[in-house]
């Protein structure tokens, strides 16, 4: 019992001297932090200190260099308005000095100018006394004489001028004449082409009247089908073993008529095959188109003409005017055209190229209402080509002024193309009536005094009197007479009318 007590008695005094121990310990742990903040604290107190000295210092050395600058700055401001103030003393001493040999100057012109006025004053009275005495002289005065002379002279100068030009006049006449003949007699005599040309026919034989009811078919199915896929008439009336296509775009009815002439040889005759038909014969034709203008560029010699060109011109291969082949014509007026412009000295490629395209509006896939001239020309000019050339085809049936001497040629080549002997089919009955029937329309109209037809019929020329009829009268008699040609008479392209009015006055020396 008693060693129990003891063991615990010595636990419990070892417990209170571990705990003491532990106290102390920490006391001690704790003064020696407490005494090292202290004196960190105060060693940041001294660097702080230090640092502020240190910066305090720097921002005086900064202060004292900007001040130095600044009175170094304000040393050179002064030295250079010293320098101006020089200068602009020397400029006005430069000045004063100027002025006063001004002032000199002008004294001195002053002088000169009392002595000229002087000088003039004696001079203009000499001249009077001269010509008062010459005046006496000659028995006329000053005016009279210089007039006689001044008419003198100007008759003189015009019978010689006059002379002069009635010389040149004739001599240009005479050789002109003899150039412009030789050179069309010897393009005409190159020119080496068929006199006719084939026409596109517009009407299809049959075997037997029995073939136009296949033809029509069942309630009108097959040439109602026929009709819409080409885009044509199909005629069929009492004309023994034919039909007739009728349509307005001759490509259109070209493939109308190799597309029936294949059907009736078949005898196979339906929709389907109608269109199975039509589609290929398209196709041909689209090849043909091609290939014959892509022959008549090759033919001709003609490079960089683009694709839309050529096949514009392969459709004139279908196109006829008064039975003429079109693309037989452009070709001809090109060769034409070229051979004119060499002889004359002018660009015979432009002369050339402008005479194959002169017609190219009537191939140009449009629904313009324009004549052909202005759609070649529009055509051309999109597609590039040369402004003359343009010109060239715009102005070949006088819609427009020629520009250039190539335009001029191409109307040449072209109207000896279309005039020479079988070249068209219009028979002379028919083409001396539609040109009466222009000037008698014409001459119908009140206050119309003569009216011609020219250039082929293509323009009616009217002349009105000019004391009946006001100027806004003849643009009411123009406007009159265009109406009842499109409504009375059938003509090709376009009609141009032009009403002259003019105030004409006749004497005569007796």
């Amino acid at each position: 019992m008693k060693n129990v007590l003891v063991i615990l008695l010595v636990g419990f005094v070892g417990i209170v001297l571990g705990w003491l121990v532990r106290w102390l310990y920490a006391k001690f742990k704790l003064t020696s932090i407490e005494q090292k903040a202290v004196r960190l604290n105060q060693e940041a107190i001294k660097e702080a200190e230090a640092k502020s000295k240190e910066l305090l210092l720097e921002t005086r050395d900064q202060l004292l260099k900007e001040q130095q600058q600044q009175e170094r700055e304000a040393r050179e401001r002064r030295s250079e308005l010293q320098r101006s103030e020089r200068r602009l003393l020397q400029k006005e001493e430069n000045l004063e000095r100027k002025q006063a040999e001004l002032d000199a100057n002008k004294r001195q012109l002053g002088e000169r100018d009392a002595m000229l006025s002087q000088k003039e004053s004696k001079i203009a009275e000499l001249e009077a006394s001269l010509l008062s005495e010459l005046e006496k002289i000659a028995g006329m005065s000053t005016e009279e004489a210089k007039q006689a002379i001044i008419d003198s002279m100007q008759n003189e100068a015009k019978r010689d001028a006059q002379l002069i030009i009635n010389k040149i006049e004739q001599d240009a006449q005479i050789k002109a004449d003899k150039v412009a003949r030789d050179i069309i007699v010897t393009s005409i005599q190159r020119l080496a082409t068929e006199v006719s040309s084939d026409v596109t026919v517009s009407s299809v034989s049959l075997p037997s009247d029995e073939m136009k009811g296949r033809i029509i078919g069942r309630e009108g199915r097959n040439i109602r089908t026929l009709e819409t896929l080409t885009g044509v008439d199909i005629i069929i009336d009492d004309t023994p073993e034919a039909v007739v296509i009728s349509c307005f775009d001759p490509v259109r009815k070209e493939i109308a008529r190799v597309a029936l002439e294949r059907l009736v040889q078949d005898g196979r005759i339906h929709p389907a095959r109608i269109e199975e038909v039509v589609t290929k014969v398209t196709k041909e034709i689209g090849r043909t188109i091609a290939e014959e203008g892509e022959k008549v560029v090759f033919d001709l010699g003609i490079h960089n003409m683009s694709q839309e060109t050529i096949r514009a011109l392969g459709r004139l291969y279908f196109r006829t005017s008064y039975g003429q082949n079109v693309l037989s014509h452009s070709k001809e007026v090109a060769i034409l055209a070229g051979m004119i412009a060499s002889e004359v000295g002018a660009d015979s490629e432009i002369a050339k190229r402008g005479g194959l395209l002169h017609d190219i509006g009537k191939g140009a896939e449009t629904e313009s209402d324009a004549n052909h001239a202005e759609i070649g020309a529009d055509l051309a000019k999109r597609l590039g080509e040369d402004p003359r050339v343009v010109n060239a085809i715009l102005s070949h049936h006088n819609d427009v002024e020629p520009t250039c001497i190539e335009s001029v040629i191409v109307q040449i080549a072209d109207a000896i193309s279309a005039a020479r002997p079988g070249a068209r089919r219009e028979t002379l009955d028919n083409y001396i009536k539609r040109l009466e029937s222009l000037e008698q329309i014409a001459e119908s109209f009140e206050g119309v005094d003569k009216a011609y037809a020219i250039q082929a019929g293509r323009e009616l020329r009217i002349l009105v009197n000019n004391d009946t009829v006001s100027d806004e009268g003849a643009k009411e008699i123009a406007k009159g007479i265009a109406s009842r040609i499109e409504a009375e008479l059938r003509y090709p392209g376009r009609i141009k009318v032009t009403i002259i009015r003019e105030m004409r006055v006749v004497e005569y020396a007796r």
